[in-house]
């Protein structure tokens, strides 16, 4: 299991170098100055060319790249175009928010979706199963900017029950945390019953009934142990999507979170921040898979008997 572990962590080393490679390529061929946003459109042309010269923005692309993948390996992303501040510190700053709504998100995901897709499976083309598989399309479908703005023209500008935007209190986060878990819910649903419809056709669950164990028993024990591995993946890739930032639902909310920051930093071409986001969310999201792999080992022995 430590092997495992280790290789897959040393496996981070060119995924993060692929993205980084990508990301400053992309900003790089971006049109717009830096130099020219900082100080302002009426600034001198020679003070322009003197802190092109002092940010290095005059070196080869390669240079540039290097410089920045250097920086970066000792924890320096240099700082921010806009604020002037340390863009690990803005990242840091920000990631608390992003994780508490990925959090409540992913439960309320969870909540609903298991539940509906164990009921689903066991109840095949009743009422019920068309109901939800029809939501959990709808789900699936609509956009989350568009759900969010409909919650808060109900919640907030017809019922004023939760506020519309903000941070701070548990009445901030229901509405953003509904648009995520909702949305991410009818996904685990539709994964949810399907996996489980695989394994309730299975010999050994006709043969447990047939012995006699209660229908529970074996929905829950049998079935949804076996059925646990895709229903696992799922809810991990829907984690790490959410802490790489809901750039949507955040922006739609106000919510001071790291995709909020991420399409700040883009409308801006604050370079050093847009690097350092994207860096910080592809380590995120493999941490989270990593988490999610390892989690197998836990559920089903003969992935644990491998790692062996």
């Amino acid at each position: 299991m430590v092997k495992y572990i280790l290789k897959r962590l040393l496996m981070l080393i060119p995924v993060i170098l692929g993205v980084t490679f990508i990301v400053f390529t992309i900003m790089y061929m971006t049109p717009g100055d830096p130099a020219q946003m900082m100080l302002g459109e009426k600034a001198p042309e020679a003070a322009v060319e003197a802190l092109r010269e002092e940010m290095g923005l005059n070196d080869p692309f390669l240079v540039q790249y290097f410089r920045f993948v250097g920086n970066a390996a000792r924890g320096n992303f240099g700082r921010s175009y806009i604020s002037k501040r340390e863009v690990s510190i803005e990242i840091i700053n920000r990631f608390p928010a992003t994780l508490q709504l990925a959090t409540f998100g992913v439960l309320i995901a969870v909540i609903i979706g298991i539940p509906v897709g164990i009921i689903s499976a066991t109840r095949q083309y009743s009422i019920f199963d068309s109901v939800s598989m029809f939501f959990a399309l709808l789900g699936v479908s609509m956009p989350n900017f568009w759900q969010g703005l409909m919650l808060i023209l109900i919640f907030a500008v017809s019922l004023r029950w939760l506020p519309s935007s903000g941070y701070g209190s548990f009445q901030h986060i229901i509405l953003p945390a509904l648009t995520l878990g909702t949305s991410a819910a009818a996904i685990i649903t539709r994964m949810t019953r399907s996996s489980m419809l695989e394994v309730i056709r299975q010999d050994y669950i006709r043969t447990a009934r047939a012995k006699g164990v209660a229908e529970n028993k074996v929905i829950l024990k049998h079935a949804l142990k076996n059925a646990l591995i895709p229903i696992i993946t799922v809810v991990g890739l829907q984690f790490g999507y959410l802490l790489g930032g809901a750039v949507l639902t955040e922006t739609v909310f106000s919510w001071p979170g790291i995709g909020r920051l991420l399409v700040e930093a883009i409308r801006q071409k604050d370079t050093p921040m847009v690097q350092a986001c994207v860096v910080f969310i592809a380590v995120t999201f493999s941490i989270v898979n990593l988490a999610v792999d390892i989690l197998y080992a836990f559920v089903d022995p003969r992935i644990k008997s491998q790692y062996k």
